[in-house]
């Protein structure tokens, strides 16, 4: 069901563009542009298109566009056999001329928003989409925002780019924002059956962009405001950095202590209420939570306001790759090896089980400590098969064989793929140190296990 904020009533004398916007919107005839065509944008294209809709997808890369425009996918969630028939037919088509925006109904923006190198968030991308979306801005668009950001980003930064037109929000244009909830590699939620959170500038952009979006998504949530919307996805994904973090803490006392997270954790989340699991690990990565929470914290400032927690968390979880390093050279000496000189093999580059990506992720943090200690790296990766470290080293993924793992003077699993055999794994690795209790099945060979 649909929820509706506390809105003022439309005024009855309902414009002439805003109808029009509606009625193509209901009758699929509304031509979609779609900015930046990532993990984000492309399955996106993909559920929009998939219900009648022609999809422009603008992408600075110039590979990525030619791809897509031959039906080739370069995300794990849209596979070739959805993507082809819907680029044959013309429904997506993908380019990297702005000029489309000028005969599209409905703009999309789901561009990056990294940090800059002091932590502060880097809103470059939204702001040239936004410059290009002005130079074609014409009454009857919608304009939403997806890219996560901080609260404040749609209003203060996007809306007065698009007013220099001299256009009227909320009569001539519309203006939302509706954070994306993308889980990469999440195969029962996906862009389609997700909730999807809907703030517009004006009760008028609320209306056109839940009709728009109520179109591919099965619930919308309404809210009052874009930066209520921004606040609802930094907020989600600032509760999933401080609960990791939490977990992460508790791992490293629990290793003090002689205890095992790992057993406390499944002990604790057989309670049936107040609590949530979360897992400790080596650390966070992707483009959600090692970013996110420092886009609230950036903002608060301005508030005279320090979010600790937040800031703490992200301590904490920067911490773990650190931490791993030091379970290594422990591992290692139980073996009377000194970490300097050693050879590591490392299990898993990407951030998350089963996937590509390996933007943020913590092993190449670690990858990058272990640089400095003249360690000897190798890494197995199936879906990651090349790999560039912080000095811009190059590196190529081993296979994994019994001859690799026994070369190694240390193995250590930081992704748990599904298509790695841990029992093979740990019998032929000298020592195994398990930061995600991939190995847990393992019962015959426990003395060569160190979790995290």
């Amino acid at each position: 069901m649909e929820q509706t904020p506390s809105m003022t009533t439309l005024p009855p004398t309902a414009t002439t563009s805003r109808q029009a916007l509606l009625d193509k919107i209901q009758d699929h005839s509304a031509h979609i542009a779609i900015i930046g065509m990532g993990y984000v944008g492309l399955p996106l294209a993909v559920c929009v298109a998939k219900v009648g809709y022609t999809v422009s997808g603008i992408d600075l890369n110039q590979p990525r566009v030619d791809m897509l425009n031959q039906g080739d996918s370069y995300i794990a969630d849209v596979s070739n056999e959805e993507l082809a028939p819907l680029v044959q037919s013309q429904q997506i088509q993908a380019t990297s001329d702005f000029s489309v925006l000028a005969d599209s109904d409905v703009i999309i923006i789901c561009v990056p928003t990294p940090l800059t190198k002091n932590r502060d968030p880097d809103i470059s991308y939204i702001r040239k989409a936004g410059e290009q979306i002005a130079r074609f801005l014409r009454p009857g668009q919608l304009i939403t925002l997806e890219s996560t950001t901080y609260p404040g980003t749609t209003e203060e930064v996007l809306l007065p780019l698009l007013q220099q037109s001299g256009l009227t929000v909320g009569e001539d244009f519309f203006i939302a924002h509706s954070p994306e909830r993308v889980d990469p590699g999440n195969a029962r939620y996906t862009t389609h059956n997700t909730n999807k959170v809907v703030g517009g500038f004006t009760p008028a952009c609320q209306e056109v962009a839940a009709a728009f979006y109520r179109k591919t998504i099965l619930d919308i949530i309404s809210v009052s405001s874009p930066g209520c919307a921004e606040m609802v996805k930094v907020f989600e994904n600032t509760f999933r950095a401080v609960n990791i973090a939490l977990v992460n803490e508790l791992a490293l006392l629990c290793d003090k202590m002689g205890i095992s997270v790992w057993e406390v954790i499944e002990a604790a989340s057989t309670k049936p209420f107040g609590m949530l699991t979360f897992w400790p690990g080596p650390g966070v990565g992707g483009h959600c939570i090692p970013i996110d929470p420092f886009y609230l914290t950036w903002k608060a400032r301005e508030y005279n306001f320090h979010t600790r927690f937040i800031e703490l968390a992200g301590e904490i979880n920067n911490h773990m790759p650190m931490f791993v390093r030091e379970k290594i050279s422990r591992a290692l000496g139980r073996l009377g090896k000194p970490l300097y000189g050693s050879k590591i093999l490392i299990l898993g580059m990407a951030y998350k089980k089963d996937l590509g990506d390996w933007r943020q992720s913590p092993a190449l943090d670690l990858f990058n400590l272990l640089l400095e200690d003249d360690v000897q790296l190798s890494y197995c990766d199936p879906y990651v098969p090349q790999m560039e470290d912080v000095k811009g080293g190059k590196h190529l993924a081993e296979p994994l064989t019994a001859e690799t793992l026994a070369q190694a003077d240390c193995v250590v699993v930081l992704t748990n793929h599904s298509d790695f055999d841990y029992h093979f794994i740990v019998e032929h690795s000298p020592v195994v140190v398990d930061t995600r209790n991939a190995c847990a099945q393992v019962l015959d060979l426990r003395d060569k296990i160190i979790l995290l």
